[in-house]
């Protein structure tokens, strides 16, 4: 595998349209399955079939877009018995790479192990029950479109009854099970019997499907377009270098590659021998629960054997409690007054100490000093747990003190243990009834410390047997504990990096304090009747507070620089940058303005105040008013996130005009009045491989049907409309036709369009200026760069 990757590497960025994708890549791995085809033994057949398809779709991933592909390539091979196979499963890598880029980790390396993959199965001399489709597909990157093509419209795609598909949101590591079904347990069953090293979360998986992390992958366009269940896996260490000129081959450890084909192989070995993959469509009953545990094994059930589990758990701690608390009679009241008392306390805790954290994350990211924590992560323990901690500690301290002067300690502590434990089970009770599969956590922290609490109940009870109690204590809190360590690592690990490149909307300080609080919260429950337990706290608060001080006063000098350039482990600033030509045209065709720039976007919370001081010219002077009257503001997006960056944080600095060598050829074919007070318009364009279509109806028209999608426009956040076109090589020309109810009188036109040239590849992609401009970036930054031309019409 490892010789395969550095081959596909070593072709260099493979953007859709570009000779590297479309000729290099496909060319390599032709000669790599035609070697192996000559290699195989009479057990199997194997097919190869290049695929070109045209096609289009709209979907509702970043504020919802509308798609369209002509002539992109997919490579597909089938691996079946001698005599045929009437069912399939199906592996899907893509090869192509985001621009400027060399795709080791993502997709390259999960390419090398279908390859190796398809090696080993065709040496064997068993044949297999059912056929394996190997789809290398051409255009994953342009957001799913060869995924598309390839489930609509391949012949072989009727035979599919589930897939596997490898994916990457890091670099390297362990590659993680984060998405799965829709329901069919039947296919968590399976991975969890046949994967050698597993590590599987439905934790992950609900968190993904939230659509809090801006990603999707083929999963989603399998699901929804081909109706077939699935696994989707993803590498997920190292985030901070996905998409970047630093995801080479050499950072993908021979383990991570070996460990990745391993569970592969086995799964789909598992799937392709399996007598229900035949009817897979039978087995679709719920969703199931799974997770890893410490990556040993995997632990999975259906999701309704888990309600049942659930609920029986939330009602014995319920049985417990209120047993408890009635228990002698004359007390009962007296007893839930001090129980409610102490479940108010806590949640009072709770959000004392989230207000005072996220106060802390505003006003470091009011100062800028927001990603401090970016590359060492111990800042954001430091700064934000300990806060957490000590907040907790303060609120309960006073209450000791003002609130419960004179109690006994055991009494309190008792007390506290049982709010804990009302406070879980009423999530546990509520999340197994919303549906959450992620509730088998709280049924950890329900029945550990119930188990424990029965366990050592003398203990509470008898002076001089502390030491007991607490060694018995830790270890009945061991397993809950360990497996949230592990899980916090997991969220941790994959959260960190995106934060970099979410936009300049949302606050990364925080998200990230957000998070480390509820952990703290979580991590706490069961040890705050501690604080009533022991005689002081004053030490751990005064120690907690001095730490957050501390650190507080070393974040705000700045003497933790956010970004990273160390060789080993860069943790880059992401910056993008397009030097753009604008024409704005009105109804007559003219121009009536038109200017050239570099516009230029930091991908994260802190813009551009970081490379003010290295490219002096990148200032606050040259932020970029939006243009009203254009859709999505007159800029080039090349897709429609421009809900993630708040438009006073652009800016676009000055530039001679470009002039590329294949500009863009926009032409109307006709204007036809239809029923209705409708109006259809009819396009032609021609230009480079990839390009974005704009469109706003004027006031009073409305854009009713389109000949893209499903004929049903879908319109993006924000109310325009956005169409993202991108072509392989020898394309013909892009045509569509729009239909528009208009008003009687539209003296001012029905509708603004226009259209944006990229130029990813190639000698158009950059100019003099831009090259110039680039080469002046400090080298903690990755900046991509590309030209683009916008030129916006009114009909």
């Amino acid at each position: 595998s490892r010789g395969y990757l550095d081959n596909i590497t070593a072709i260099g960025p493979r953007t859709v349209g570009s000779p590297e994708n479309e000729v290099l890549a496909v060319n390599y791995l032709l000669e790599q399955i035609r070697g192996i085809e000559k290699e195989s033994t009479d057990a199997h057949k194997i097919s190869v079939d290049i695929q070109r398809p045209t096609g289009s779709f709209s979907i509702d991933f970043l504020g919802g877009f509308t798609s369209y592909y002509a002539n992109i390539t997919n490579v597909v091979v089938k691996l079946e018995p001698r005599n045929g196979a009437e069912h399939a499963v199906l592996s899907n890598c893509h090869f192509d790479s985001v621009p400027n880029t060399p795709g080791a980790s993502d997709d390259a390396v999960s390419c090398a192990v279908m390859l190796e993959i398809l090696n080993t199965l065709s040496k064997s001399s068993k044949s297999l029950q059912h056929a394996v489709i190997f789809l290398f597909n051409g255009a994953e990157e342009n957001i799913l479109q060869a995924s598309h093509g390839f489930i609509t419209q391949h012949e072989w795609a009727k035979s599919i009854r589930a897939f596997i598909n490898l994916e990457a949101a890091g670099v390297g590591g362990k590659e993680l099970v984060f998405q799965t079904g829709p329901e069919n347990p039947w296919l968590v069953q399976a991975y969890v019997v046949a994967a050698k090293h597993p590590f599987a979360s439905v934790v992950a998986q609900e968190i993904f499907q939230s659509g809090i992390i801006p990603a999707d992958t083929d999963f989603r366009i399998y699901r929804d377009f081909g109706n077939v269940p699935g696994i989707d896996l993803a590498f997920i260490e190292n985030g901070y270098i996905y998409h970047t000129e630093y995801d080479t081959s050499d950072r993908i450890l021979t383990d991570s590659i070996q460990r990745a084909g391993d569970n592969i192989l086995a799964v789909l070995k598992y799937l392709a021998t399996s007598e229900k993959l035949a009817k897979s469509f039978e087995y679709r009953h719920g969703n199931v629960v799974f997770f890893d545990i410490l990556g040993l094994f995997v632990l999975a059930y259906p999701a309704r054997v888990g309600k049942i589990m659930n609920y029986i758990t939330a009602a014995i701690a319920f049985f417990y409690l209120s047993k408890k608390v009635l228990q002698p009679k004359s007390r009962a009241v007296h007893n839930l007054k001090k129980l409610f008392a102490a479940f108010s306390l806590t949640l009072t805790s709770w959000v004392c100490s989230m207000v005072a954290v996220l106060m802390v994350a505003v006003f470091v990211s009011i100062i800028g000093r927001a990603l401090s924590w970016y590359t060492h992560f111990y800042v954001s323990v430091s700064l934000y747990g300990t806060a957490a901690a000590a907040k907790l500690i303060l609120v309960h301290m006073l209450a000791k003190k003002f609130f419960y002067k004179n109690m006994n300690e055991q009494y309190l502590g008792d007390v506290f243990f049982d709010a804990s434990l009302m406070i879980w089970s009423v999530a546990l009770a509520a999340m197994t009834w919303m549906g959450v599969c992620s509730a088998f956590i709280c049924t950890l922290w329900v029945a550990f410390p119930l188990l424990t609490k029965l366990m050592i109940h003398k203990e509470f009870s008898q002076k001089g047997a502390t030491m007991r109690f607490i060694v018995m204590y830790m270890l009945g809190m061991f397993v809950p504990y360990l497996y949230m360590l592990y899980l916090s690592w997991t969220v941790f690990e994959m959260f960190t990096p995106v934060m970099g490149r979410s936009g300049s909307e949302i606050p990364p300080d925080l998200v990230l304090a957000g998070f480390i609080v509820i952990f703290t919260m979580i991590l706490s429950s069961y040890f705050i009747n501690f604080i009533y337990l022991v005689k002081s706290t004053k030490t751990t608060l005064v120690t907690l507070t001095t730490v957050f001080v501390v650190t507080l006063i070393l974040v705000c000098s700045g003497i933790f620089f956010p970004y990273s350039s160390d060789a080993a482990n860069p943790k880059p600033k992401r910056v993008f940058l397009q030097h753009t030509s604008r024409r704005f045209h009105d109804l007559d065709g003219n121009v009536v303005k038109s200017d050239s720039g570099i516009w230029i976007n930091g991908f994260d919370y802190n813009g551009i105040s970081h490379i003010t001081p290295h490219v002096p010219e990148i200032n606050e002077t040259i932020r970029t008013p939006c243009e009203e009257q254009a859709p999505f503001c007159g800029l080039p997006w090349i897709l429609p996130v421009h809900f993630m960056f708040r438009l006073v944080k652009n800016w676009y600095l000055p530039a001679p005009e470009i002039l590329p060598r294949s500009p863009i050829q926009f032409k109307v074919l006709s204007k036809e009045l239809m029923p209705w007070n409708s109006v259809r318009l009819s396009f032609e364009v021609s230009g480079p491989s990839h390009m974005s279509l704009y469109v706003r109806p004027r006031a009073g028209s409305a854009l009713s049907r389109w000949s893209l999608g499903d004929g049903v426009p879908v319109a993006s956040l924000g109310g325009d409309y956005f169409v993202f076109y991108s072509r392989g090589l020898r394309a013909a020309p892009w045509r569509f036709w729009l239909e528009l109810t208009a008003p009687e009188k539209h003296s001012d036109g029905i509708v603004s369009l226009a259209v944006a040239a990229h130029y990813f590849f190639g000698e158009d992609q950059k100019s003099p200026q831009l090259y110039a401009l680039l080469e002046r970036f400090p080298n903690w930054t990755f900046s991509s760069g590309w030209s683009c031309t916008y030129d916006l019409f009114v009909f």
